[in-house]
């Protein structure tokens, strides 16, 4: 892991910090930075969104889908807690937590924007940070490339159907064209884009690849603090009338982190999987494509709402929480390896 990648949370609430000053310091320049819109897209977003994205998608090697059949059951067993269980319980745990059980405590008016926020941190599932948690746990590489790989084309296609079928459910009207705009913008586009970009690199060879990926690799995580920076700027003074909301957005978020790990991991050992493959296959299942999610939500209800908000809590409390799962994984293999 890299500095950025290690200490993640120190730096996410750095510019928690730095942004709400800012925005106390200087509103008039972050209303400006808001207007400065085309179709509906904040231009200097949509930029840092593209940088953040893109790198990470670059060392998606889509052409591992054929290594899905090497190891059916661990990419089944992610694959449903994915697609099947991930989403869904956490719109069941927004539903209980945000308009029942914290609901006296949250503004009335967010209320609505943090599930949906909560919803689509659910909905896309972990691309990058993956490949670190699969090496802490000595995961097989090639299982975590195969599963990765087949997320990511899934989630071109299910995407927009899942988060527009959960909000529906959670009644919560996005329109189509708008949930549409956002997987082009920051789902197909930017894999295209990175596609290519991979293809030109490996042309020159998989040490030139290499020595890219490093020179590029900070760029996502810098797009993403610069990202953060102005979202908290917009979000300061709620967040000052309410310094409680994120404590409560994290609940629901780790509930559904340490469930959907579990469910994962004794999956894997009940179908006979090997623990080298229920590694990474608990941690795909319980982590997030965290940049996406922050991507859509700013894309779909703005810089200043709830749901962003929802999705920059997911990117607080990432790396302590997985590398959590992390230790209980490893320190656990005797017992997965003890016949059940």
């Amino acid at each position: 892991m890299t500095i950025f990648e290690r200490y993640l949370t120190a730096w996410v609430f750095l510019c928690i910090v730095i942004g709400i000053a800012l925005g106390q310091l200087f509103p008039g320049a972050f209303q400006v930075l808001g207007r400065l819109e085309l179709a509906h897209v904040n231009i200097p977003v949509g930029i840092l969104i593209w940088v953040m994205i893109i790198p990470m998608l670059v060392k998606v090697d889509f052409g591992a889908l054929h290594e899905v059949k090497q190891h059916v059951k661990g990419i089944g067993v992610t694959l449903f807690v994915n697609w099947l269980v991930k989403p869904f319980s956490m719109a069941l745990l927004g539903w209980l937590f945000i308009r029942h059980l914290f609901a006296a405590y949250l503004p009335a008016d967010q209320l609505d924007s943090y599930i949906a926020g909560l919803i689509l941190l659910a909905a896309a599932p972990c691309t990058a940070m993956v490949f670190v948690w699969s090496k802490l746990t000595n995961g097989d590489p090639l299982f975590t490339l195969s599963q990765v790989a087949l997320n990511d084309t899934i989630m071109i296609f299910a995407f927009a159907p899942l988060v527009a079928f959960l909000l529906g459910i959670s009644a919560i009207t996005v329109p189509w064209e708008t949930l549409i705009t956002s997987v082009v913008l920051y789902i197909i586009v930017p894999v295209i884009l990175a596609q290519v970009w991979r293809k030109a690199l490996l042309v020159k060879g998989h040490l030139a690849f290499d020595l890219a990926m490093q020179r590029i690799g900070p760029w996502s995580i810098g797009a993403l603090l610069t990202t953060l920076v102005l979202l908290f700027a917009f979000q300061g003074a709620a967040i000052m009338e309410q310094p409680l909301v994120i404590a409560l957005l994290a609940a629901p978020i780790l509930i559904q982190v340490f469930f959907n790990s579990a469910l994962a991991y004794w999956l894997n050992r009940a179908l006979g999987e090997k623990h080298n493959v229920a590694c990474p296959s608990a941690l795909i299942s319980a982590s997030n494509f965290f940049e996406l999610a922050v991507a859509a939500a700013i894309g779909l209800f703005g810089f200043h709402s709830g749901a962003a908000l929802a999705t920059v809590v997911g990117v607080l409390i990432e790396v302590p929480v997985m590398l959590l799962v992390v230790k209980v994984v490893n320190s656990s293999k005797n017992w997965y390896e003890c016949k059940p």
